[in-house]
C-alpha cells in the first residue's frame, strides 16, 4: 500500500520538489540519521503517506460528522495509553493514509473540525491543561494548538501571542473559525517578541506552552521558489539560538510560579464557591442549574459562555464535547 501510495505521489509531484531543498536535507540528514533516513526521506517526499489527525470542534459539534468518521474507519486517539487526555478532546485518526477535506473560513461560521498531525498533540496534552489555569501559547500561529487547548480544559485566561505579521492574521482566522466570539472577545491575542513577553508580564500564566520556530522542513521541499528556499535554508541555521532564547523566558515563568506556589501555600484556602451569572439559556433539560468550579473569584471574571447549538440524536449519551462552561479571566 506504502509503495502504491508512494509511487503515485512522486509522478504527481514530482516536479514540486524543490531539488535545492532536497539535496540539503540528503547531506545533513543522511548523517543525523544514518540508515533510518531513507524511511524517513520515502515518506517526506509522499504527501499521500502523511498522516492526519481530526480534531473535533466541542463548540460546534456535529453527531452526523463523528457518525461518518466512524463509518471511514477512523478510531479515537487512544486515552489508556495517555497519561492526560480529557474526554472532551475528541481527535480521530485514520488506519490508513487518509485526509479530510479542509473547511472553508466562513465568518459567522464555526467550522466542525481541524485537521492537524497528531503528533501536533503531544506537547498540548503533556501541559495537563485544567480549568482556570492561565496559559501562555508564546508562538501561537496557525493556531492549532490554541484551539487544541480549549477542546482540553476551560481556562482562566489564554494568550496566543505570534511574532510573525502574516502568521499573527493567520492564528487570528483560525480562532475566529472554531472559538465562539463570546470567548474570542476575552482570549487576548498578541503580536509580540517572545523573548520579552515574560519580562513584559511577569507572574501572570501558571503553564506555557512553547512551539518553538522550526525548520518546517516539509513544507519547504515543496517550495516552488529556488531562490526563497536557498535563503531559507541559510536562515535556519539561526534557528537553535532563538528557540533557546524563547526556552530561557519560559524557564523564567516557569521559576516565577514556583515561587507564586510556594507564597499561595502559605495563605488559607479560599472557601467561596462563586455560581455563574444569570444567563438566559443557561440551563438544559438533562443538565440543570450550572455553578462554576469552587475557587477563589478574581476581579474581572466573565462567566459568559454555555455553546447549546447541538442536536444529539436521542440514543448519544456519550461525552457531549458541546456543552462546556467557559470560565476566563478579561486582563
Amino acid at each position: 500500500m506504502l509503495t502504491r501510495l508512494k509511487a503515485k505521489s512522486e509522478r504527481n509531484l514530482a516536479k514540486q520538489i524543490c531539488k535545492v531543498v532536497l539535496d540539503h536535507f540528503e547531506k545533513q540528514y543522511s548523517k543525523e540519521l544514518g540508515d533510518a533516513w531513507n524511511t524517513v526521506r520515502d515518506v517526506l517526499i509522499s504527501p499521500a503517506c502523511w498522516q492526519y489527525a481530526v480534531l473535533l470542534n466541542r463548540f460546534n459539534y456535529s453527531f452526523e460528522l463523528e457518525k461518518n468518521l466512524h463509518l471511514k474507519g477512523y478510531h479515537t486517539l487512544s486515552q489508556g495509553s495517555l497519561p492526560y487526555h480529557p474526554k472532551s478532546m475528541q481527535c480521530y485518526l485514520s488506519r490508513t493514509p487518509d485526509r479530510m477535506p479542509s473547511e472553508r473560513h466562513q465568518i459567522g461560521n464555526l467550522k466542525k473540525y481541524y485537521l492537524l498531525n497528531a503528533a501536533s498533540l503531544l506537547p498540548v496534552l503533556a501541559l495537563e491543561l485544567r480549568d482556570g489555569e492561565k496559559v501562555l501559547d508564546l508562538c501561537a500561529a496557525p493556531g492549532g494548538k490554541s484551539v487544541a487547548l480549549l477542546q482540553c480544559a476551560d481556562p482562566g485566561y489564554l494568550h496566543c501571542n505570534e511574532y510573525d505579521g502574516l502568521r499573527f492574521r493567520w492564528l487570528k482566522q483560525t480562532l475566529e473559525s472554531f472559538i465562539p466570539q463570546p470567548l474570542i472577545d476575552v482570549i487576548k491575542v498578541s503580536e509580540l517578541d517572545g523573548r520579552d513577553l515574560g519580562d513584559a508580564q511577569p507572574g501572570t500564566f501558571d503553564k506555557v506552552l512553547v512551539d518553538a520556530p522550526c525548520s518546517n522542513d516539509r513544507s519547504w521541499l515543496f517550495s516552488s521558489d529556488s531562490q526563497k528556499a536557498a535563503c531559507r535554508i541559510s536562515q535556519r541555521r539561526n534557528l537553535p539560538v532563538l528557540q533557546i532564547e524563547l526556552l530561557s523566558h519560559t524557564q523564567r515563568e516557569r521559576e516565577r510560579e514556583r515561587q507564586r506556589r510556594r507564597q499561595r501555600e502559605k495563605q488559607a484556602p479560599c472557601t467561596g464557591s462563586p455560581t455563574w451569572d444569570s444567563i438566559p439559556g443557561l440551563q438544559d433539560r438533562s443538565l440543570g442549574q450550572r455553578q462554576a468550579p469552587n475557587h477563589c473569584a478574581t476581579q474581572g471574571s466573565l462567566h459568559s459562555y454555555l455553546n447549546q447549538n447541538v442536536n444529539y440524536s436521542e440514543a448519544d449519551t456519550s461525552v457531549r464535547p458541546g456543552y462546556q462552561l467557559i470560565n476566563l479571566q478579561n486582563q
